[in-house]
């Protein structure tokens, strides 16, 4: 349910499970650990999903109820991306929720769809965020619109978060990963050893 394409130094990972609206599993959130923590050779790395209209709703709704929600897998695999020299894009092919946030957050990029939706339900719920995703989004966005988010359970709109700062650009649908890959092609034409030096240089 986790499908890699590798090609040229760009790597393209799909969370593909859409009859499920892409929610995540023990079983794909392990596999996306390992595969982030196997992309360092990777020039460039695209994160997107299957189907039209959800990214990823999140943790699967029965695993969620057994402990998955608060599985210190999702920090692993948010910090297994985080930590990849290499440019990285979230291409999110439609709505964003709950856990599935940690991923986009700890992209370099981020480009969504217009019929994308924004929300991380977490004090409604009764579970704690992940732990480096409130700095990463105050980061992002500002405290206050990251309390928003976080505490008032705001739902955004692609144009609101493109407004705030979540998200770098709004794509039509069709050439969502056309677009990703075209900010893809300068890091592929440069040296592994050099994009790691311009990533680090900034905080």
């Amino acid at each position: 349910m986790i499908d890699v394409h590798d090609k040229d130094g760009l790597r393209i990972v799909t969370l593909n499970r859409p009859d499920k609206a892409n929610s995540l599993t023990t079983a794909m959130l392990t596999d996306l650990r390992d595969v982030f923590s196997d992309s360092q050779s990777a020039r460039a790395l695209i994160l997107t999903g299957a189907g039209a209209k959800v990214f990823s709703a999140g943790a699967d709704l029965e695993e969620a109820h057994a402990g998955l929600a608060t599985s210190p897998l999702w920090e692993q695999v948010s910090g297994a991306l985080a930590a990849l020299p290499c440019v990285t894009i979230a291409a999110l092919n439609g709505t964003l929720a709950g856990g599935a946030f940690g991923m986009a957050l700890a992209c370099d990029l981020r480009l969504c769809v217009p019929s994308a939706k924004f929300f991380y339900p977490v004090a409604k719920l009764g579970f704690l965020p992940q732990p480096s995703d409130p700095a990463r989004l105050s980061t992002l966005i500002g405290p206050a619109r990251a309390k928003l988010i976080l505490l008032a359970a705001e739902k955004l709109s692609a144009e609101e978060a493109l407004s705030f700062g979540l998200v770098d650009r709004i794509c039509a649908p069709e050439s969502l990963l056309t677009s990703a890959r075209a900010l893809t092609e300068a890091s592929l034409a440069g040296t592994p050893e050099n994009l790691h030096g311009i990533k680090s240089m900034i905080p």
